[in-house]
């Protein structure tokens, strides 16, 4: 797939998206905006997957290379304000793509992976509003503490996202998880972190196995050889952490306020789900090698 035909795709998916839930009249009073919202939202995914993680960057990459695709560009504060009005919308439109790539799943991973805003030596002299609701944290993978959020993921075994959240840092993974899973059944691989027999017992009785390591000082009766291949299959939803990371820049927004961090954050999950959509059409057995989705 080439770059234009990704663009166009995108664009189809969003604009029909729109037109089927109603979502053309979204303004009741003033001028209608120059970009049309399915043009917007178009580039905010397209910027996100090439890399421009922030409105300034993905304005100014449509402005110069793309212009004869959105020739009503306007201003980057209008562009950036009606991204950020969008935000609704946009979390609509992942549920959606999500649900076409998850309805036949019985399979589910689980993880999460720390949001910085701040470092951990200046946030108590942060004047942001970030700094009443995010807290102190610990990354275990970088062995350091941070300031800011946690996000916690749900995706399906071929790493399709089902559902997500961000809470502060010092909430325990084990009280969001409920939120985020609703009433799905089957299989949830997960790790040493959820373990709690109540929370385990509760997800058994809407037919959800919860499955995790168990600590060393714990009798494991399982075979070892499942619960190896099973611990194996969670390296899916590090992949998908490493690429929010590392192509998505999630641990790299700038926001003030936490409704725009939480716009940013769904505009990035946003982004890996509607490519990952397309990277199954294009390669159904590597879909989640989002670096293959261009020729």
């Amino acid at each position: 797939m080439t770059l234009e035909d990704l663009i166009i795709n995108t664009y189809c998916l969003v604009d029909n998206y729109l037109k089927e839930e109603n979502f053309v009249r979204l303004r009741k009073r003033g001028e209608p905006p120059s970009l049309s919202d399915a043009e917007v939202i178009t580039m905010e995914i397209i910027g996100e997957y090439l890399g421009h993680g922030s409105d300034k960057r993905i304005w100014s990459y449509f402005k110069e290379h793309w212009r004869h695709f959105f020739p009503k560009i306007v201003c980057r504060s209008s562009f950036a304000k009606q991204c950020a009005n969008l935000s609704e919308v946009k979390k609509k439109l992942q549920i959606y793509v999500s649900e076409l790539l998850s309805h036949d799943q019985d399979l589910y991973l689980c993880d999460g992976f720390p949001i910085p805003v701040c470092h951990i030596k200046r946030y108590k002299r942060s004047k942001t509003q970030l700094r009443t609701h995010g807290s102190v944290g610990y990354c275990a993978a970088k062995v350091e503490h941070y300031f800011g959020f946690k996000g916690h993921l749900f995706i399906t075994q071929h790493g399709s996202v089902v559902g997500y959240e961000m809470a502060a840092a010092n909430i325990d993974e084990r009280d969001v998880l409920p939120e985020i899973v609703g009433n799905r059944s089957g299989l949830l691989l997960g790790d040493k972190g959820l373990i709690r027999p109540s929370l385990k017992a509760m997800f058994a009785r809407q037919n959800l196995n919860l499955q995790t390591p168990l600590r060393q000082n714990m009798p494991d009766s399982r075979p070892k050889k499942l619960v190896s291949t099973m611990m194996n299959m969670r390296r899916i939803v590090e992949t998908m952490i490493g690429q929010l990371v590392e192509r998505f820049h999630i641990q790299s927004i700038k926001a003030k306020d936490l409704w725009h961090l939480s716009a940013k954050v769904g505009r990035k999950i946003l982004a890996h789900t509607v490519c990952f959509m397309f990277n199954t059409i294009v390669n159904p057995e590597k879909p989640l090698a989002l670096e293959l989705l261009l020729d």
